[in-house]
């Protein structure tokens, strides 16, 4: 059920709340042909230097190719990634396709994003998912929010950009051929040009770009994946020079001319608010401009700012200033409260079932049962690059620098928070220091617009200190999943009952970004629990979502993240409970899954056996399209765990650029691992306990595993890889834990 909170009847609003209308209306709907993703809804003209065929693809008079990007760069590749994938359908050299910003245009909308987030297992082929499939992406076309995120990106684009340059190549050579009294099919496109070998004749694409413009190709074909030049090959990365060298612009980065900074300091109890500050100790520091509460105008965290010349001036005067806070309702919040109202919820909830087969009340009496709970913990993202942004708000305008995975969402929360139109905003996306979900979020556009409505016209920019970027995070949820199963004499496993409580990211992600209260079951709470691929016969997984005052954020692989600790840990234990070996146990349940056993076998293959002193643990898990399995060598000295190797094989369905496909995997690893040896965040009296780096400790060089990757050959489409590495890593390393040990780790993070 979707309601309304509050009174703007955006067009978004309208199109959210229209789920809810009779199933004749949204049927009809459905029977309409999909909102194209081709052309912009304001076509571009020609200029003197560029010449547009679509929305996507411009071609200049050099022969030069102008890719419209709509995907934010936060380390995963996609600017060097989605052009290889137009260089290819193009017939180009990589080198002679350029990128600019894509404009906010519904074309751009991220539609494999929401296909995605729909609650039905992989395996499932019915009509029910497919018509779901296809209205949510009707939907997801007709919302058009431009988001960087879920892994999506390349499986996206293989539907709109790979397409686009497709189409905008037979559109050059019908003008080609047009242009010289020739049939199409005797023309042929090649770095660039336009042949017809029998003639001899030969034209750039900035040649023929004026007169492709009007041409309206009917057959577009893609390229047969059997004359892909570049898709499948190493390319470096297109944004490693400018990031070596210092080029670069990030977030951070952003100079407009006249710029002035602001330091906030936010309420540190959960759901306080500004009492009263008093400015006047800091009236004469230098540099200081003047001070406010923007709580009220930003709709964000409460808290009050310091405007001044520099960063430094205004974070020393915000120092200095008496701030008073009202504690509001969380005082008695603390992590103990959470595990217990998780407990309270496993308890006495059956929660909503995403995936059932089977009859769970037909294992013969008699059988091994086992049972088992696991908790997780709430974690932060600590990107890299800490939370700001740049905005000016003068004469009915808003100009916005941001690293943001949202550009939509920040067009539009600007212009409420300004209360100007969305086409009065101007937005200019930098590189991200690091996204993660983190930067899914805006919240830091609201703050920064409401303070930059004080600043009479000047450019201000918004720096959380580590401290803020830490204890006002969007967090990933605190869990608790509960396991039974029951074995049969042989060691076969009969059920698998598996129930789970958390948060929900979703609806409170809703709740901010669009201002709506939605209800009911959130996929991403269950995801790694209701769609593992084990054959097992007879099977149950439940969740129940306990709503929670500690703000909830997507982070990186979501539910996934912890839910692949649950059930790799305990396919573990039911391995050994058999007597049989975790590989050979795995393969079993596997048998009618041949893609999930080629890379269980590639990962095992390659990690080899262990040194003496060392244990291999091993998990296998499938997320956002991609199945990943991993291996990780671990030992244990004194108490500590040390993880030496990781030792991966993926299949992400087409590899675009296996040089990028192992960069993902060495991050996720890093990413994981830090949250599987370390990542804690806890609360106490409502507030965030941790504050920096020294006791919200990253994974240092020195603790880095080797890692190695195969990535597994593939005609299908691409699946996500920015996020599918890091499930496996935190089980894979507690197995391998429980083989050295005889413990077996149930709660994250890892210790001895």
């Amino acid at each position: 059920m979707i309601s309304k909170a509050s009174r703007n009847k955006s067009r978004r609003r309208f199109l959210l709340g229209g789920l809810g209308l009779t199933g004749a209306m949204i049927l009809g709907w459905g029977f309409m042909p999909p909102r194209q993703r081709m052309n912009l809804s304001d076509r571009l003209a020609p200029t003197e230097d560029l010449i547009p065929l679509n929305g996507w693809i411009r071609i200049a008079k050099d022969n030069s190719i102008m890719l419209a990007m709509p995907r934010s760069e936060m380390g995963q590749g996609v600017h060097t990634a989605l052009p290889m994938m137009v260089a290819e359908e193009l017939d180009v050299p990589l080198s002679m396709v350029n990128i600019e910003q894509a404009p906010v245009d519904k074309i751009f909308g991220n539609v494999s994003m929401m296909t995605d987030g729909l609650p039905f297992h992989p395996d499932d082929d019915g009509i029910v998912k497919n018509t779901a499939v296809w209205l949510t992406a009707k939907f997801a076309r007709e919302l058009g929010l431009n988001v960087t995120g879920g892994s999506s990106s390349m499986k996206d684009a293989w539907g709109s950009a790979r397409i686009a340059a497709a189409t905008a190549r037979r559109m050059l050579i019908e003008a080609a051929a047009k242009k010289w009294h020739v049939k199409q099919r005797e023309c042929v496109s090649e770095d660039g040009f336009v042949l017809h070998p029998p003639t001899g004749k030969r034209e750039s694409y900035g040649e023929l770009a004026a007169l492709a413009a009007f041409s309206e190709p009917e057959d577009v074909r893609p390229k047969d994946p059997k004359k892909y030049r570049i898709i499948g090959t190493d390319q470096p990365r297109r944004d490693t020079p400018v990031k070596v060298n210092g080029s670069a612009v990030f977030g951070l980065d952003a100079r407009p001319l006249g710029l002035i900074y602001a330091a906030v300091k936010m309420c540190p109890i959960i759901g306080g608010r500004v009492k009263s500050f008093d400015a006047a100790p800091i009236l004469g520091m230098p540099g200081v401009l003047h001070s406010l509460d923007y709580s009220a105008e930003a709709n964000a965290a409460a808290g009050v700012a310091v405007l001044a010349r520099t960063w430094w001036q205004a974070k020393k005067a915000l120092a200095a200033m008496p701030v008073v806070w009202e504690d509001g309702p969380n005082t008695g919040l603390s992590t103990e409260s959470v595990f217990a109202d998780l407990k309270k919820k496993l308890d006495t909830e059956e929660g909503y079932t995403y995936f059932k087969r089977g009859d769970m009340e037909s294992v013969k009496a008699g059988a091994k049962v086992i049972k088992a709970e696991y908790r997780a913990p709430f974690l932060a993202h600590a990107t890299m690059e800490p939370i700001n942004c740049t905005a000016q708000v003068w004469n009915g305008k808003v100009n916005l620098w941001v690293s943001t995975q949202v550009p939509s969402l920040c067009i539009a929360a600007a212009a409420e928070v300004a209360k100007v139109d969305k086409d009065q905003v101007s937005l200019t996306v930098t590189y991200l220091g690091g996204g993660f979900g983190r930067r899914l979020e805006i919240d830091m556009v609201r703050q920064a617009v409401a303070i930059a409505m004080s600043a009479g016209g000047s450019p201000v920019q918004v720096i959380w200190s580590r401290e803020d970027d830490i204890a006002h995070d969007m967090f990933r949820p605190a869990a608790m999943a509960r396991f039974t199963a029951a074995l049969n004499g042989a060691g076969n496993v009969l059920s698998w009952d598996n129930k789970s409580a958390s948060g929900s990211v979703t609806q409170q992600v809703i709740a901010r970004s669009f201002g709506l209260t939605v209800s009911g079951p959130d996929k991403s709470a269950a995801e790694g629990e209701f769609d593992i691929s084990y054959e097992i016969p007879n099977l149950k997984v439940a969740h129940v979502i306990a709503p929670t005052p500690v703000p909830l954020g997507f982070w990186r692989s979501v539910g996934h993240s912890h839910n692949a600790f649950f059930t790799e840990s305990f396919i573990d234990e039911l391995a050994h409970a058999t007597g049989k070996g975790p590989v050979d146990f795995r393969r079993v349940l596997l048998q009618e899954h041949p893609r999930h056993l080629a890379v269980l076998n590639a990962a095992v293959s390659l990690a080899g056996t262990p040194p003496e002193g060392r244990a291999h643990g091993v998990a296998v898990h499938q997320s956002f399209g991609s199945i990943v399995a991993q291996v990780a060598e671990v030992s244990v000295d004194g108490g500590l765990i040390r993880v030496h190797k990781v030792s991966c094989a993926v299949d992400c369905g087409m590899p675009i650029n296996s040089n990028l496909i192992s960069q993902q995997m060495e991050s996720a690893v890093t990413y994981g691992l830090t949250a599987a040896l370390m990542g804690e965040i806890t609360i106490k009296a409502g507030r965030v306990e941790q504050s920096n780096f020294h006791d919200y400790p990253l994974l240092r060089m020195n603790q880095m595993p080797v890692v190695e990757t195969v990535i597994i050959d593939s005609t299908e489409p691409p699946e996500g890889m920015g996020e599918p590495g890091v499930p496996p890593i935190a089980p894979a390393v507690a197995n391998a834990v429980y083989i050295l040990t005889g413990k077996r780790l149930r709660s994250l993070p890892l210790t001895l």
